[in-house]
Order: structure tokens, then sequence, then C-alpha cells
């Protein structure tokens, strides 16, 4: 299946998917606190997509049962809000997240720390978010798919820290997943080549210690094999003539 070239008005309508989850993530981040539920925030998420018309494109799919994803610490993606899950002091939580607006998908994901964080911790939040736009100053027309995964791949493993291979990015538009998938580890051959109108989401998931990843027993919850601090940080980005244009931000 080939790689979707958005329309201008596809384009439109995408931005606007995109803008309203940023506004999405940006009022998660406030609910964020030592004593929260994972469960609250996923109640909170839905009511926010829900507020601007939109619907919550992870609920439901493939048979998730939540609007957000939050994996706290070691789990790495697709942890599953639980009313028992108490968020505490110390903790870092993924969100992962997207919403339809009229038949598009956006997607993102931010990882947060909760209050005072070590600073190991810290830094693998940072090095995490910072791989991902080391990747897109790659995302240009012309340049080819895997420019961006060995852009990633490239500042992340001189930490010395896991990049997950099981798990990659895709690109976005009608679907929630449509080609291509996107490795943030380093490839040698090229993948096809960008072109202006294509939506990614270029999504780096980096793990402290052990890139690999196992799958708890609900089918859905990814961890770090080693049980190592795992982070996240994705947004959807647009292929222009030019600079690449982050939809989510």
């Amino acid at each position: 299946m080939a790689i979707t070239i958005k329309s201008p008005g596809e384009i439109e309508l995408m931005r606007e998917s995109c803008r309203l989850l940023g506004l999405v993530h940006n009022e998660l981040a406030k609910v964020i606190r030592p004593g929260i539920s994972t469960k609250e925030i996923d109640r909170v998420c839905e009511e926010l997509i829900r507020s601007y018309g939109c619907t919550p494109n992870f609920l439901h799919y493939q048979g998730y049962p939540a609007s957000v994803c939050v994996s706290v610490n070691e789990e790495v993606v697709h942890g599953i809000p639980r009313e028992d899950h108490i968020i505490q002091e110390g903790d870092i939580v993924s969100l992962d997240t997207g919403l339809i607006y009229r038949g598009y998908h956006s997607d993102a994901a931010r990882t947060h720390a909760v209050g005072q964080i070590s600073a190991e911790a810290q830094k693998l939040i940072d090095v995490t978010r910072q791989s991902f736009f080391e990747g897109i100053k790659m995302a240009r027309a012309g340049n080819h798919l895997h420019d961006i995964s060995n852009a990633i791949a490239a500042y992340v493993t001189p930490y010395g820290y896991g990049i997950v291979r099981d798990l990659v990015g895709h690109g976005i538009g009608t679907s929630l997943h449509e080609p291509p998938q996107i490795p943030n580890f380093a490839l040698r051959r090229r993948g096809p080549k960008l072109r202006p109108g294509m939506t990614l989401a270029i999504e780096p998931m980096i793990n402290m210690g052990t890139e690999d990843v196992e799958w708890l027993d609900d089918d859905w919850t990814v961890v770090s094999a080693d049980h190592s601090l795992s982070a996240h940080y994705e947004n959807t980005v647009l292929i222009t003539e030019g600079e690449p244009e982050i939809l989510t931000l």
C-alpha cells in the first residue's frame, strides 16, 4: 500500500485535528500529579476530546479500552488506565493519545515528570524529546524516510540508551496507522523518498537500559525487558516543500 499524499484540503483538516490534539495534551499536562489514578487521566482525556467535537481514536481501536495510553516508569507504551494505578511522586508518565476531526486522525505523545524526579530520569526524557527534533531535521522533501530513523539513532546511541525496535512510528491520515513504518533505529537501506503532503507520526521510544521489550498479560502494556525507565515523544508531522511542519505542537 502506497504512502498517501494529502491534498491541500486534507492538509487543512489534518492541521485542525492536530491543533486540537495539541490543546488536549496541554490540558492533560496540568492534571498529572501524585495521587491521581491513571483511569482519572483517561476520563479527563476523553472529556477534553469530546468537548472539541472530536472522537478519541484510541478508544476501542483493535479492542483497546481507553482514550489515552498511560504508561508509567518501565512501561514503554499502551499502558491501560486503571482505578488502582495511582501516580506517585518521582514517577515518569507517558501519555499517548489521538483524536479524529472530520475523518482525519492526529497522534502525539509526551512523557511527564511527576513532582521531583531523578536527574537520570529527567535526562532520559530530555534526550528522547530531543531525538525527535534531531530526526525531523531530515524530514524534508527529497530526503529518504530512513534519514529520519538514522538521525534519531545517531543522537540517542552515544547516551547508551536502548532504542526500542519492536515498535515504530507510522503514516497517518484517514486511518490512525497508514504506511510507512518509521523506525527509530539505524538502517542501511534508505526507504522511500519523502514528498510534500506526506503526514507522519514520528515517535522515538527510548529505554534507559535494554532495547528489548515484553508484553504484559493484558496483551497491551509493553514494558522494558529489564524494567528500566522508558520515555516516549511523538508528534504528527507534515512534509512540505521546505521545513517540516509539526502539526501537534
